[in-house]
């Protein structure tokens, strides 16, 4: 499978903004929380493995670019890596494209795709609710903050609420628990993200 490092260098070849690539180290950093917490709770049908889904939330975007159509994003990036001669499990390249399944018609199945498809949008949240405190830092925010923006429709509109709500039907996790998850997880990337 691709390494972290050959990914990171793929993807600063390929996207020139790199807020994407940002966005990207944050979904990497949620699925591996998320992994981590359903392990402890004894789930066994995750979908791959810890290092998989790590790597689906680093490369799903990847060819987030102007170049390829809304049906192929999620699609083309396996098809990229495999032509630049990198493995990517079937498992990964179907979280990849499910994360858009909406326009690909590739649905989620697994706990690693519902993990993408619902804190694709979470990550989202969370730098948007970032940028408006007057530090601009994640370590200042907090659940609550998330959920109060969460609940505010006008706020950050472009993001899929009812996305991340599927949390609790597909993950068995409260919404709460979610955002507590997916910001926690931020926070331990926030040099990497500049917040």
């Amino acid at each position: 499978m691709i390494s972290r490092q050959q990914a990171l260098e793929f993807l600063n070849k390929k996207i020139e903004n790199k807020n994407i690539i940002k966005h990207m180290i944050a979904c990497e950093a949620l699925m591996a929380e998320v992994y981590g917490v359903l392990v402890k709770r004894g789930e066994k049908h995750l979908g791959g493995t810890k290092e998989e889904w790590m790597i689906a939330g680093l490369l799903h975007d990847g060819d987030y670019c102007p170049e390829v159509t809304p049906e192929k994003q999620g699609v083309q990036i396996s098809q990229w890596l495999s032509e630049e001669g990198f493995e990517i499990p079937q498992n990964v390249a179907r979280a990849m494209a499910a994360h858009n399944w909406k326009n690909t018609g590739v649905e989620p199945k697994t706990k690693m795709d519902w993990a993408l498809f619902c804190g694709d949008s979470l990550t989202g949240l969370i730098v948007a609710a970032t940028l408006v405190l007057p530090t601009r830092k994640l370590a200042d925010l907090t659940v609550q903050n998330v959920l109060n923006r969460f609940k505010e429709k006008s706020f950050a509109q472009g993001t899929r609420r009812e996305d991340i709500a599927l949390c609790q039907e597909k993950l068995g996790l409260k919404l709460e628990e979610f955002i507590e998850i997916g910001l926690r997880a931020m926070q331990g990337v926030s040099k990497d993200l500049g917040l």
